[in-house]
């Protein structure tokens, strides 16, 4: 992360990792889609710690659940300290992208068969929050 990435502390904005997020959530959407996707929505967006200038930032981001023509993109961020070689996970959050034919409607996308224990965890995880983002808020009493 450079200077004009970061307030007058070294802290990197919030904003310039969400940035980044988005960015490598939609390469991550469109690869498995193999069209073009938009963000939809993100859920809660969690820093843990922070991000200063000088440290390599890596984002790893993985399709999670996928429904007729949306997904869910998990993205966990990580910050290196590249003295140090130490690395700490500094953020994560959830985004749900729409695939788009070439007339700007949404498409189909292809399922996910997840295979590992991680990704059936992640898939039935992703699935209970698309169920809770589609619910109809509850009534306040």
């Amino acid at each position: 992360m450079m200077p004009q990435d970061a307030n007058v502390q070294g802290n990197v904005y919030g904003g310039t990792i969400m940035k980044l997020m988005d960015e490598i959530a939609g390469a991550v959407g469109s690869l498995h889609a193999r069209k073009n996707v938009v963000t939809a929505s993100v859920d809660r967006m969690n820093f843990y710690e922070p991000v200063y200038i000088g440290n390599l930032l890596i984002l790893k981001a993985s399709v999670n659940f996928v429904g007729k023509t949306s997904m869910e993109i998990g993205v966990r961020i990580e910050a290196r300290d590249l003295r140090t070689g130490k690395s700490l996970h500094t953020g994560s959050s959830y985004l749900t992208f729409v695939a788009l034919d070439d007339s700007g409607k949404p498409a189909e996308i292809a399922e996910i068969i997840p295979e590992t224990p991680d990704e059936k965890r992640r898939y039935l995880e992703g699935r209970a929050r698309r169920e809770q983002r589609l619910s109809p808020p509850k009534a306040n009493r």
